[in-house]
């Protein structure tokens, strides 16, 4: 059993059983996967206590990852429904899951999402935090070292922390049209505030990164100061924190952590290029990890897809993992049919980048696509789909006999306006 972190082996030119299986997925050689988890910018985020771990990779020389986010509220939800989303994750391609519950028996519910999980589970350790501590004055050192332990026996395979959000940088929101909308960074501003203290995370970063290199646990050095909408986007708060995010992914590196950047949040379409290159410059081409981002802020109820365009246009540019959004964003919890809606939208914005990128396996079905689609085999086009089960459901609205599924028209077109059909004939030669 492993009992050091994925790029301590690397840098010792070791190559572990998770980075032979990520080669074999991706279709790189193992030492590829070996040098870039040895230089930070391949993570394979791994817990060694997550038992029934399937190891995957995120970095720029891999395929765009996708995540997502379940977990309750203090209003909704229970570890029934939390379990089911996680089923809905992993049935239709998720590359990790957060759980981001915030009320009721978080242990239970951590817990049972790692046991059911075969893909890396993150958390935001400072929602048990609260919940243990009850107010931001009363969180202690000590207090958050207990968490982070706890969680990371239980199998976390990654912390999202906010510790690049310093105290002096609290003055730059007040320019800010929508000040802080990031939890984790609204509860960090709220303790520096109240207590006229530094981050707390910041002060003992040493200290985190001691249990994350006994647990390997990875970090996603989160964006408290992400902008939350595009008027703020870009702006002196959200680049002051990337920066220091950057210097913390070094001291992390020191000690064989590994290591992921997060990032916006509401960005317009023109500015997500210079995001991408400006944290690859300041954050040593850590692996990038977005949330979205999103090019509007008026797609309230189809947010999914205001967020998959930033999305593909972030991956295409560097970004190494998309954080979904669903159509509740900014509305409400996400229930069943919105995570699934939300992963589609964001695997398809991925691929979409992948393709573009020429990243290795990543065109092949889209031929094999355009080969069932010229056969008119209709079931190998629900097969091949991001989505089976939902092409299946639209194709048979109007035609739901089996007799249609070998038919050599659609609903659309129907027998005599066909192209597929009326292209055939002609390669035939025959008279249309």
């Amino acid at each position: 059993m492993r009992d050091k972190t994925q790029m301590y082996y690397a840098r010792r030119g070791e190559i572990t059983q998770e980075m032979s299986y990520v080669a074999r997925i991706e279709g790189l050689s193992e030492n590829l996967v070996m040098d870039e988890v040895a230089k930070g910018s391949i993570i394979i985020p791994a817990n060694i206590n997550h038992k029934n771990l399937k190891p995957m990779g995120i970095g720029r020389k891999l395929k765009t990852k996708v995540n997502a986010n379940i977990g309750n509220s203090s209003l909704s939800s229970d570890i029934c429904a939390e379990l089911r989303k996680l089923e809905i994750c992993l049935e239709f391609g998720a590359d990790t899951v957060m759980d981001l519950s915030t009320d009721g028996d978080l242990d239970a519910i951590r817990s049972a999402i790692i046991e059911h999980s075969s893909v890396p589970v993150g958390t935001v350790p400072m929602y048990e935090i609260l919940k243990e501590a009850k107010e931001v004055t009363n969180i202690t050192n000590e207090l958050i070292l207990e968490i982070l332990e706890k969680q990371a026996k239980q199998g976390v395979s990654y912390f999202t922390i906010h510790a690049g959000f310093l105290r002096e940088f609290l003055p730059l929101v007040k320019k800010r049209k929508m000040g802080i909308v990031s939890r984790g960074g609204s509860l960090s501003a709220s303790y520096m505030s109240k207590l006229n203290k530094q981050n707390p995370f910041y002060e003992i970063f040493d200290e985190i990164l001691e249990i994350c290199a006994r647990y390997d646990v990875s970090l996603s050095l989160g964006d408290g100061l992400r902008p939350g909408c595009l008027f703020d986007a870009t702006d002196e708060a959200q680049l002051s924190e990337l920066k220091v995010l950057g210097e913390l992914t070094l001291r992390a590196w020191e000690k064989d952590v590994q290591v992921m950047i997060e990032g916006p949040g509401h960005v317009p379409l023109n500015q997500i290029e210079y995001n991408m290159k400006i944290e690859q410059e300041l954050c040593h081409d850590a692996p990038f990890y977005v949330l979205g981002p999103l090019v509007s802020d008026i797609g309230a109820g189809y947010d999914h897809i205001t967020s998959a365009i930033g999305g593909t246009m972030a991956a295409y540019h560097g970004a190494s993992m998309l954080c979904y959004v669903t159509q509740k964003e900014h509305l409400g919890l996400p229930n069943e049919n919105d995570v699934r809606e939300g992963i589609v939208a964001h695997k398809i914005a991925a691929h979409a980048a992948d393709v573009a990128l020429g990243k290795v396996g990543a065109i092949e079905k889209d031929h094999e696509m355009s080969d069932a689609r010229y056969a008119f085999d209709w079931n190998k086009q629900f097969e091949l789909s991001f989505d089976p089960k939902k092409a299946r459901e639209l194709h048979d609205e109007s035609l739901p006999e089996d007799a249609f599924k070998s038919a050599h028209f659609c609903s659309m077109c129907g027998p005599k306006f066909c192209a597929y059909k009326i292209s055939k004939d002609l390669d035939k030669g025959e008279k249309c």
